[in-house]
């Protein structure tokens, strides 16, 4: 399975505190028909954090039903707790999806040696291509490009990694000690064409949730080797990544979609709506670029 290109972490529309469904299959239908390369639901963006099992099982089989295989499903599986993991990984799989985003795990701060086992038993219990998610900015743990390498050499179904560190060196490392072939994500929508540069092979994206079409213009033009109109959108889509971190993710992101029509603004707490201020800037700005 390869996974390559701009993949969308899919923010979850809600509706009185429920799943709205009839939101989130026509947002995937306007990301598919704008071209993009694949979606990825129940991550951090779509808040799986504060989602039942029932209800984050729910939006893997919603969102897998209405790609009916156009493009990849690289559903978010992981937990902080590995028992957990493998039941969403194993549903995840029961479900259709075509591989699994696993996350280290937050909070219990592993040693590399608890987050190598902990990558072990899922792929153990549950064969699946699957990408693992490293962004110590959320979780408090790194792991670290020797970790990645083991996880690479010993352990088949583990194919990729989304990095959101923003470190390039750390992701030079990853490509030095993994080879070519191992599928190297960008998680930061900062540093999607330096990934590109050094190897990487794709983006999982906030901002493409407000920009599909340009994200994976971004990826595809670097594939095609068009290196000016890579760094154009690359510095185009700037101005929007930095939106879109104006406020902890995914605010901002749903508060786009919000403005641009395609959702109902609800969050489930401890996230709140943006403040006054910044709701103002980023209305100005979305409008601005003709977005509303």
């Amino acid at each position: 399975m390869q996974f390559r290109g701009a993949f969308t972490a899919l923010v979850t529309p809600f509706n009185n505190g429920q799943i709205d469904e009839e939101a989130y299959r026509k947002l995937i239908e306007w990301q598919l028909e704008s071209g993009i390369n694949g979606v990825v639901p129940c991550g951090t963006t779509g808040e799986a954090a504060t989602m039942s099992h029932d209800e984050h099982k729910r939006v893997i089989s919603i969102c897998v039903d209405q790609v009916k295989g156009r493009v990849p499903v690289l559903a978010g599986a992981g937990s902080n707790n590995t028992a957990e993991a493998v039941e969403l990984a194993r549903y995840a799989k029961e479900a259709g999806a075509d591989g699994g985003l696993l996350i280290t795990p937050y909070y219990n701060k592993p040693t590399q040696e608890g987050l190598y086992q902990h990558f072990k038993r899922i792929a153990a219990e549950v064969s699946l291509p699957y990408i693992v998610y490293n962004v110590p900015g959320r979780t408090s743990v790194n792991l670290l490009p020797l970790t990645v390498a083991r996880l690479n050499k010993d352990i088949p179904e583990v194919i990729g990694i989304k990095e959101a560190t923003g470190d390039l060196n750390q992701v030079s490392q990853v490509l030095e000690h993994c080879g070519p072939d191992f599928q190297v994500l960008s998680g930061d929508d900062f540093t999607v064409l330096p990934l590109l540069a050094i190897g990487g092979c794709g983006v999982i994206s906030v901002v493409s949730n407000i920009l599909p079409d340009k994200m994976s213009a971004l990826c595809a033009a670097w594939e095609t080797k068009e290196i000016t109109k890579a760094q154009e959108l690359h510095y185009y889509l700037a101005s929007f990544s930095r939106m879109m971190f104006l406020e902890t993710n995914p605010i901002p992101a749903k508060t786009s979609l919000a403005l641009m029509g395609r959702i109902k603004l609800e969050l489930r707490l401890p996230l709140v709506p943006m403040g006054e201020e910044n709701t103002g800037k980023l209305r100005s700005f979305l409008a601005d670029k003709r977005l509303i």
